[in-house]
């Protein structure tokens, strides 16, 4: 099923890990700043904006290597919630985003699936 006009949804950017570790974050190309904001996906990347921000950051599908979920992510825990954690590279670097998508199990795991559908292809 292809988008043609990705919808929007609120959602926090937590950071990105260097090498799924948790104390070094990865400072270029504006992924340093953590904030509220809204993403969407479309069968190429997954952007997030963070408000007050014109330009997305971009995690283009075919850097993706695999999409999991967690309690934690850079430093800090959600107890109630689960992160959703990206993880590609970017050059010789094994990078690891997360974000908070929704606080809905259900939902997640339908994000989740629709993302590793899209990696996969």
């Amino acid at each position: 099923m292809e988008l043609q006009f990705p919808i929007r949804r609120k959602g926090l950017y937590l950071g990105t890990e260097v090498g799924e570790k948790w104390w070094k974050r990865y400072t270029r190309d504006k992924f340093f700043a953590r904030g509220n904001g809204e993403y969407w996906f479309d069968d190429s990347a997954f952007y997030f904006r963070r408000y007050l921000t014109k330009k997305p950051i971009q995690i283009p599908f075919d850097k993706v290597v695999e999409v999991k979920l967690g309690r934690s992510h850079a430093g800090r825990w959600l107890l109630r919630v689960q992160v959703l954690k990206i993880i590609w590279k970017k050059g010789d670097f094994l990078l690891s985003s997360g974000f908070l998508v929704t606080k809905n199990p259900l939902e997640l795991e339908s994000i989740l699936a629709d993302i590793r559908q899209r990696i996969y292809v």
